[in-house]
Formats: structure tokens, sequence, C-alpha cells
């Protein structure tokens, strides 16, 4: 089992380590830098930075010298706390992220936990209820849920509460606590509104799970190992609950760990939406200015989540398939 982790772990820094040269080429891929895109936004407003300025803030940002050593600098400094400071906030990115990071992991893990509660026990009476009602209404509403996007949703759900309740949906607090310092009132405060943007992230990863369990049991079930069972005169939840469920998990748990990304990336367009102070919108913002320190961040948070999505979904396998554990007694 240690050598089924260490061998995790060390694929874990090697991906990371590869994850960060992709997120430093694909910043680097748009034509000019952060410098051409300023001088373009002052134009449209008329005005005009001179050729000795452009020089001068390429030279602040380091922009001015070769690619390796852009990111043998830009590398350095995130290996020691250190994300440099955004070119269009001109602040450091820690503060510029500050808050938004802990809410878009707070509405993230929201969602995530969500998505499994709904879709495990929903997954498991529909294979094990095979062609009734329930079942039948289950895979409807999975396929509705696949196919609504998360940002209709989002204007739905707005609309309806809206003009039916009042209620004025969007944001993560209300507008006394916007700007306020933590407290335990802010703290109920984002409570209260967490629910809907989870479930509006949550919509497209539960309906997407409830498909995968339902086809991986129903697998299972078939099997003679469960068939044997019943004619033991196991009851029928035992014979559903003890072994194919756990063998069903399987597939369930590893493609659990793409969810982590995807919850944060997916929440771009949805934050935009309902107005979410989370990290997509500024990501958004950044990659349009060509922020390379802000928006270099940002990504490589999220290629770092991939792969700690992925050593999640390994730990769990291991936990669930007792011949993974084994593997490195072989």
């Amino acid at each position: 089992m240690l050598i089924y982790l260490a061998r995790r772990l060390a694929l874990a820094v090697v991906t990371c380590a590869a994850i960060s040269v992709l997120t430093f080429v694909i910043i680097r891929l748009p034509p000019g830098d952060f410098v051409d895109a300023y001088i373009a936004n002052l134009a449209v407003g008329g005005s005009t930075v001179s050729a000795e300025q452009a020089a001068a803030m390429r030279r602040e940002y380091g922009l001015d010298r070769p690619v390796v050593v852009q990111y043998g600098l830009w590398m350095g400094r995130v290996l020691s706390g250190d994300f440099g400071v955004s070119m269009m906030w001109r602040r450091p990115v820690t503060e510029v992220i500050g808050d938004r990071l802990w809410l878009t992991m707070a509405v993230s893990f929201a969602a995530l936990l969500l998505t499994w509660l709904i879709a495990l026990p929903i997954g498991i009476y529909s294979a094990a209820r095979q062609y009734s009602i329930g079942d039948y209404v289950a895979t409807t509403l999975g396929f509705i849920g696949l196919a609504i996007p998360n940002f209709l949703l989002a204007l739905i759900l707005m609309y309806l509460g809206f003009r039916y309740l009042g209620l004025s949906v969007g944001g993560l607090f209300t507008p006394e606590y916007a700007q306020a310092d933590w407290s335990w009132g802010k703290f109920w405060d984002l409570m209260v509104h967490i629910p809907l943007p989870a479930s509006v992230l949550a919509l497209a990863g539960t309906a997407q799970l409830i498909r995968i369990m339902r086809a991986n049991l129903l697998d299972e079930l078939r099997k003679p190992y469960v068939v044997t069972a019943r004619a033991k005169g196991i009851s029928e939840l035992r014979a559903v609950l003890k072994y194919p469920v756990r063998a069903a998990l399987n597939p369930f748990a590893s493609s659990s760990a793409y969810l982590f990304p995807y919850l944060v990336s997916g929440s771009i367009v949805v934050s935009l939406v309902l107005g979410l102070p989370t990290v997509g919108p500024l990501l958004l913002q950044a990659l349009v200015a060509q922020d390379m320190f802000l928006a270099g961040t940002i990504v490589l948070l999220l290629g770092v989540l991939t792969v700690i999505g992925t050593l999640i979904s390994d730990l769990l396998l291991m936990w669930i398939e007792p011949r993974v554990r084994l593997q490195g007694r072989a």
C-alpha cells in the first residue's frame, strides 16, 4: 500500500510540473502581451503611451526577458509562495484572489457534496428497480440535466425567484454583508445563499453520475455471484448493497475526480450570470487583459485541482477495491 501511495504522489508531482509548463505556454500563446493589451485599451479611450513608457512597463514586469527566464522567475516565485503582482490590478495575486478562492472552494465543495448525495442513491434505486416508474423518472431527469446548460438554469431560477417570490436571486451575500468583515452573521448569510449556485453547478454532474452508477450496478447485478446470493434466500436489499454496490463504485469514484476542476472552470459563466464573487469571472478578466501572473495562477490552480481530484479518486479506489491495496505486494 505504501508503495502504491508513493508512486501516486511521485506521479502527482511530475504532473504538476508538466501542468506549470503548459500553463505558462498557454498564457503566452496569444499575440502580444499585457502591455500591448493595456495600450490598446488606452487607445480606445483616446489616450496614448510612448515607446519609452511601454519599454519601461515591460522591464517592470520582466516581459523584455527571454521566455525561459520568465518561466524560471515565475516558478521560483510560485514555489516560494509568491504568485507575483497582478498587472491589471497592480496588487499581489494572493490579495486579488483573496476571499474569492475560499468562496469558490466553498461553492464547489457544496456542489460536489450535493452531487454525490443525490447521484449515489438515485443510481442505486434506478438499477435495482430497472424499468420501473422511478427508473424512468430518474432517467428522464438525468437526460434533462445533461441537456440544460447550467447558465440557462441559473437564468430560469433568477426569473422565477424575482417574478413569483420577489427575491433578488444572485450573489453569495446580502448587500449589508458583501463588504463586511467575517463574522457569524456573514457566515450564516453565506450558508443561506450557497444552495442555489451549488444546485445549479451540481445539476450536470449529478445527471452524469446517476447514469454511470446505474450502468455499473446493472452490470454487477447480472453476475453469477449475485444470482447465487439471491438463490440462497438473501434479502434483496442485502444482495444489492453488500457487494454489487461496492464493486460498482469503482468507476463512480474514478469519474468523480474530474468534477473538481469542472466545478471551478464550469462556474465561470454561472458566476457571471448569478453575480458570484468567485474565481471564474476573475479568470475571464485576466485572460482578456493578458494578465500573465493572475491568469497563470488561476489556470495552474485548476490543473492542480485536477491532480488532487485524481489522487483522491485513487485513494477512494484503494479503500473500495482490495486488489488495489494488494497491488504493491505482488
